[in-house]
């Protein structure tokens, strides 16, 4: 059962809805790009398939509902990744590990925020991110990564593939047969979950 919470981050009030893992799983703090957010069908989709192999979820929205218009912000890298960083600090108690799962520019702040130095974090899975918008700091991050993209995704497909050649951490890069940007094509989101539950079970004791 997913339960109702919020954080308090920088005087902002941040909602989310948090499942918690089964014994020492991991919970994946999903990081939502623009346009999308906690009540996200598709989030809400791959969320419950990681919740079946035991994974925690945490969704929640890296911005306030009366910020989510400005344009500006949804391509402050910066500052959703300071967000995150609080709030995962925040989980405390709540998990003893913890994973990220981001997409479009929720992906970016997610990299940029595992590449603190004191960033404690399993695993990140992007899908049809933009890791790229963490510029500099993807040779800082130490949590294996796997990158997923839809084929027909083809701007940022390249954009991924640049990304991925700073990356000095264990990374992969898998492009989804089929798929576009926002993996709506029959399977394709099944394929992403799939994907992502392997991914993060198999670094859930990542070190």
């Amino acid at each position: 059962m997913s339960a109702e919470t919020t954080f308090r981050v920088d005087g902002v009030r941040l909602s989310g809805s948090l499942t918690d893992p089964v014994g020492d799983m991991p919970v994946v703090v999903f990081a939502h790009g623009s346009g999308s957010g906690r009540f996200s069908p598709r989030n809400r989709h791959v969320a419950g398939l990681l919740q079946d192999v035991g994974l925690g979820t945490l969704l929640f929205d890296l911005l306030a509902p009366d910020e989510e218009g400005d344009r500006r912000l949804v391509f402050d890298i910066p500052l959703l990744s300071a967000r995150l960083c609080e709030v995962t600090m925040q989980l405390g108690d709540r998990a003893r590990s913890i994973a990220y799962f981001g997409a479009s520019t929720g992906a970016g702040a997610a990299l940029h925020a595992a590449a603190e130095p004191d960033a404690d974090v399993t695993a990140i899975v992007s899908r049809g991110g933009r890791p790229d918008l963490a510029g500099s700091r993807l040779s800082a991050v130490r949590a294996p990564t796997l990158l997923l993209v839809g084929s027909l995704d083809t701007t940022v497909i390249d954009l991924n593939r640049q990304a991925a050649e700073l990356l000095e951490c264990e990374h992969e890069l898998v492009i989804v047969p089929g798929a576009t940007h926002l993996f709506e094509e029959p399977g394709t989101l099944d394929a992403v979950a799939d994907h992502a539950r392997s991914w993060f079970v198999a670094h859930a004791h990542n070190p």
